[in-house]
This record gives structure tokens, C-alpha cells and sequence, in this order.
């Protein structure tokens, strides 16, 4: 919900463009499939909480070195992204 209410704040509508949670999809896709990052580092990261029996559902120190790395080069794949973003126009009403 804050992410959503920070989006609207910046004029973005989170009931046509995009949610929080959305980007947390696209997030979570890039990762694994542009990137190559394992599937279990990626949930650990995203995740609002690890589901564990034992009671480790708060450990946000598990695989600390690999995460440090994916974000690292999550940051610089959107740094690439914006330097070479190449826009192409929608147009709606198309049909």
C-alpha cells in the first residue's frame, strides 16, 4: 500500500498503469531470466517473509554475499536501461 500511495503521489495510476506489486513481478522475471540468478535468492529478496518451520522467518541475513551481488547488477542493468533505453510509443485504441 505505500508503494502505491508514493506511485499515485508521483501521478501514476495504480489501477490502469502498473502497482507495487507489479513491479515487484517484473523485478523477479528480469532476475531470473536476463540475469540468471537462482530462483531461491531472488524469493529471499522479495520476500515478506520466508516461510520456515523452525522459526527463521525473520533470518534477513540468509545468502547476504549472493544478494548483495544480484542487486548490484539489478542496479546496473536499470542504470544500462536508462542510458540506453530505446522509447517506442504506444498507441491506443488500436484493435
Amino acid at each position: 500500500m505505500t508503494m502505491n500511495a508514493a506511485m499515485r503521489r508521483m501521478g501514476i495510476d495504480t489501477r490502469t498503469e502498473i502497482t507495487g506489486h507489479g513491479f515487484r513481478a517484473v523485478a523477479r522475471t528480469i532476475l531470473d531470466e536476463v540475469l540468471g540468478f537462482r530462483p531461491d535468492f531472488i524469493e529471499h529478496q522479495l520476500a515478506h517473509a520466508v516461510r520456515d518451520p523452525l522459526g527463521r522467518a525473520y533470518n534477513r541475513t540468509a545468502h547476504l554475499p549472493e544478494r548483495w551481488k544480484m542487486m548490484q547488477a539489478w542496479g546496473d542493468y536499470l542504470d544500462a536501461q536508462k542510458a540506453g533505453a530505446e522509447i517506442i510509443p504506444l498507441q491506443q485504441g488500436r484493435g
